[in-house]
């Protein structure tokens, strides 16, 4: 993230426990995404669950109604929105790099720091 732009950074900390959370940070993210602000999520706690390869295609905000996560996912992701991950926070969720699926970043706490005091805007999910 640079502070010469715009920028909005989202913090997702929920996981397959709140299924209903899972598709708004990638929802408002590809929002954020096309009205050109650099944008990324961090995924830290439970969030890095909602990565692991599988996983998006089962689940969703309504369950077995609706639009999976991955739908959301792939829009993010085709918008450029940039994904990253805490390593802290996969080995709490018994997670490896190469579990998670394809283009996420792995960062540490002082990156994220770093983005965070860069944007424009921080939220949390």
């Amino acid at each position: 993230m640079s502070d010469d732009d715009e920028s909005v950074l989202y913090v997702m900390t929920h996981g397959l426990e709140s299924p209903e959370r899972c598709a708004t940070p990638f929802f408002l993210a590809s929002t954020a995404a096309a009205m050109d602000l650099e944008t990324g999520i961090y995924f830290t706690m439970n969030g890095p669950q909602l990565l692991k390869k599988g996983v998006a295609e089962e689940m969703g905000p309504k369950g077995d109604d609706g639009q999976k996560l991955a739908f959301f996912i792939d829009q993010a992701l085709e918008c450029g929105v940039s994904l990253y991950v805490c390593q802290p926070s996969l080995d709490l969720n018994d997670l490896e790099p190469e579990d998670l699926i394809d283009g996420v970043k792995m960062i540490g706490g002082a990156a994220f720091n770093g983005m965070a005091m860069e944007a424009s805007a921080v939220v949390t999910f």
